[in-house]
């Protein structure tokens, strides 16, 4: 089971998630899930998360009727396998040492 489970919900962001995804995948720490949570995007989210889900094995799709961004994290917390959990917004991109410095941390106070 992964250390971390990341949710993005995915809605209509075809213009933004590859930045997203590139910054999940270029993360320096290795013990991660994505749950790719695409809520009935109408545009090509799902054609482009399935290349990441296929070119990495982190990256996991999961397809569902359109029910808002609420419905879609709730889903991603019900699949997750993490012992944490993140949730990133398909228009954000994050610090590629984001979650080896949070660990870092959680490991010095947990000491």
């Amino acid at each position: 089971m992964p250390k971390l489970s990341i949710i993005v919900p995915i809605y209509d962001v075809e213009e933004y998630i590859r930045h997203c995804l590139d910054s999940i995948s270029k993360q320096t720490f290795p013990d991660f899930e994505v749950l790719l949570i695409n809520d009935g995007s109408p545009d090509h989210c799902e054609e482009i998360c399935q290349t990441y889900a296929k070119n990495d094995n982190r990256f996991i799709v999961i397809n569902k009727e359109n029910g808002g961004v609420s419905s879609a994290r709730n889903l991603g917390l019900e699949k997750a396998k993490g012992d944490y959990i993140s949730f990133v917004d398909p228009d954000d991109t994050i610090d590629q040492n984001l979650y080896k410095d949070i660990f870092e941390i959680f490991d010095k106070t947990s000491a």
